[in-house]
């Protein structure tokens, strides 16, 4: 009866370990294409009143060939012309001490590699962007293209603050817009 115990304890183990080296090799198998240098632009200006606009030019991406795709950027990485304005981007309203990230975890509608060309094609991205802590279902138009091996994804979409439980002081509400301006740009090179 013991013989059994271990036997079956062990072929437990060994079709763990064949699992997850089948996965690992499927994972490997893919074809990736990757940047640290994505740009994320936001503009949430009012006419009338100060530009407010940022830019983050150090935003890393992965694409897999089969459509996923996985984007991360620092709060903190994104610059404004005024650096007060900064300041109160991160302490007041992205809180990046306690929310140090901004993620997009997704997965490109009807991606396919060989589908690709010189000529940009519309896509939709779906998935969940991570921000403040909040995460929001997403559907976001994208056009992509590639030239020489390199892949270029370039979106434009709207967030709201509220929506990822931004509060906006009413003092500076009338100079904020209610809806921002998102402006995406990866170049992303094989890494298979």
């Amino acid at each position: 009866m013991d013989y059994w115990k271990i036997n079956s304890k062990n072929m437990k183990n060994l079709l763990l370990v064949l699992c997850l080296i089948s996965v690992i090799g499927f994972i490997n198998a893919q074809e990736k294409f990757v940047t640290k240098t994505g740009t994320i632009n936001f503009e949430a200006s009012v006419p009338s009143f100060e530009e407010v606009k940022a830019t983050n030019n150090n935003v890393s991406a992965i694409l897999t060939d089969n459509g996923t795709i996985v984007s991360l950027a620092l709060v903190k990485g994104f610059r404004f012309k005024v650096a007060l304005m900064e300041e109160h981007f991160n302490e007041n309203y992205a809180e990046s001490s306690e929310f140090p990230k901004t993620t997009l975890k997704g997965k490109i509608t009807d991606f396919n590699l060989d589908d690709l060309s010189e000529d940009e094609k519309p896509y939709t991205i779906s998935g969940v962007i991570t921000l403040h802590g909040v995460e929001k279902q997403v559907a976001v138009p994208a056009s992509i293209k590639i030239v020489d091996g390199e892949i270029y994804i370039s979106s434009n979409f709207i967030l709201k603050p509220e929506d990822f439980e931004i509060e906006i002081p009413s003092i500076v509400s009338s100079k904020i817009a209610e809806e921002i301006t998102i402006s995406v740009d990866f170049i992303l090179k094989s890494k298979s």
